[in-house]
């Protein structure tokens, strides 16, 4: 099937260009991190994770929200998730290398990925998030292209891949509950400290996840032949809107245990993420413009007509993509450094080069899921001719 991938219109060859060539910027700026380090981003001694586990964190989830179209296609036979449960699977790929290559970046050194495996320490979140996250990369390319292989020769796919099939589901759970683990299980960081954490990262990645899925689909509908199916499209919304209203609602469990109970460790990080303390809140204008973009989406996934209307229910999803971004990745990440466990505050902001190296790593993504699409789509549009 990886002929498919080299067959392609001039519009498809000119955005994989486009994306090559600002991944490979990406790549150059990078290398002037290998050479001077970590002092060209904005981490500091407060500070120790950023801009770059922020995109980590949220990638995550947009991995594990492909279960959202897993799960009722093979355990519950639903058979309009078919046309788009392949297309699940390779987000999946696509985000898992974005999510391993921002893990590269952050450790300056790569070489030190290494010691995770020369070394290794079960009793660290770090050894298992390295399983979780791998094994899922592992599962999703597998399946996705066994079953795609034999869709294309129409025949069903081999039993035996079956017990694959099954495992990625609970281990879609795992990757983003082992996440949330490796912030929840440091006590000196009040912020994360909630047994909630787990189950919040769960709820925004169900949302965030297939709502991506959702405008991809309308994008491939658009340029290419194959049509994903407005039901399927119009069923993941209802997930998309049963997991975004959970994620808000635990968001509000924890600032009301944190307001009424008046604990500092947990109370300070919202104040500043929100109010700002002594003149300093950089991310305060960002932490209201999400919660304002994520409630905007909840009002128009909730309104059936508004749903039911695929540009207003696009517009939701990419408000809610957008929201859970900034809430999910800095506000999560920074808001747990900031301030510091002796209420100091000293803030972070990324600067120009580690924005450029972000940007880069996206759009190695999207390459890869450019031509994951390419392939999969072909095989579509070869099975409905």
């Amino acid at each position: 099937m990886l002929e498919l991938a080299v067959k392609g219109s001039k519009k498809y060859w000119l955005l994989v260009l486009a994306l090559a060539g600002v991944a490979g910027i990406g790549f150059l700026v990078y290398l002037k991190q290998f050479s001077f380090g970590l002092g060209i981003t904005g981490l500091s001694r407060d500070v120790t994770w950023g801009f770059y586990i922020a995109q980590f964190t949220f990638l995550v989830g947009v991995a594990a929200g492909g279960v959202m179209v897993v799960l009722p296609y093979y355990l519950h036979d639903y058979k309009k998730f078919g046309k788009i449960t392949i297309l699940g699977e390779f987000l999946a790929v696509a985000a898992i290398s974005m999510c391993l290559m921002f893990i590269i970046a952050d450790l300056g050194q790569p070489m030190r990925a290494l010691n995770v495996l020369l070394y290794p320490t079960p009793r660290s979140m770090l050894f298992w998030d390295m399983i979780v996250l791998n094994g899922y990369l592992f599962l999703n390319i597998f399946v996705g292209w066994i079953v795609l292989e034999a869709e294309r020769n129409g025949v069903a796919p081999p039993k035996w891949v079956k017990p694959f099939i099954f495992l990625s589901i609970p281990w879609a759970f795992g990757i983003h509950t082992v996440t949330a683990w490796l912030y929840c299980g440091l006590p000196g960081r009040g912020f994360w400290l909630t047994a909630i954490l787990a189950p919040r990262f769960l709820a925004s990645a169900f949302a965030s996840g297939p709502a991506f899925l959702i405008l991809l689909c309308f994008l491939i509908r658009k340029f290419t032949k194959f049509d994903p199916g407005k039901e399927a499209i119009q069923t993941v919304a209802k997930i998309v809107t049963y997991a975004l209203i959970a994620n808000v609602f635990f968001f509000v469990c924890e600032v009301f245990v944190a307001m009424y109970s008046n604990i500092p460790e947990h109370l300070t990080h919202l104040q500043y993420l929100f109010f700002g303390i002594h003149g300093h809140g950089v991310l305060v204008p960002w932490m209201w413009l999400a919660m304002i973009l994520l409630v905007l989406a909840i009002v128009l996934l909730v309104n059936p007509n508004t749903r039911a209307n695929e540009t207003t229910l696009g517009i939701a999803c990419a408000m809610l993509f957008a929201g859970a971004w900034i809430d999910k990745g800095l506000g999560l990440i920074a808001g747990g450094f900031v301030p510091n466990p002796f209420h100091q505050v000293n803030e972070y902001v990324p600067t120009p080069m580690e924005a450029m190296i972000t940007i880069g790593v996206w759009a190695a993504g999207f390459l890869v899921l450019t031509i994951l699409y390419k392939i999969a789509v072909g095989v579509k549009e070869e099975v409905t001719v």
